[in-house]
């Protein structure tokens, strides 16, 4: 369970990273030290921010130790933030798969063990 939820943030953060060297001139945003960065003194919150569009971010907030995350959406000319949802991530990260195509994981897995 850790290692799943450890490798949807990884995931989560390389996915930034990526989208985050894709700068485009002229544009502002409310953060621009860093893809993604933890927050907190022991770095307990991670917080990752993307582009919406021309007048503002969002800024989606994970807390590993509650398995949960929110989203909030900030208004750059004004810096309004405005809090868009939260979900709790541990039944999620408890389920085999969803909407996924073949090969399922159960299939993969199936393959590996006949070797």
């Amino acid at each position: 369970m850790k290692k799943a939820m450890l490798g949807v943030l990884l995931g989560a953060g390389l996915l930034v990273a990526v989208v985050g060297q894709i700068d485009q001139p002229g544009e502002v945003y409310a953060q621009r030290t860093a893809p993604y960065a933890p927050a907190g003194a022991g770095g307990e919150l991670i917080a990752v921010p993307t582009p919406a569009g021309d007048r503002g971010q969002l800024l989606t907030v994970i807390d590993p130790r509650q398995q949960a995350m929110g989203v909030y959406h900030i208004d750059v000319p004004s810096g309004k933030i405005k809090l868009l949802s939260v979900r709790n991530l541990r039944w999620d990260l408890q389920m085999t798969y969803l909407n996924n195509e073949n090969p399922l994981p159960q299939e993969i897995r199936a393959l590996l063990e006949q070797r």
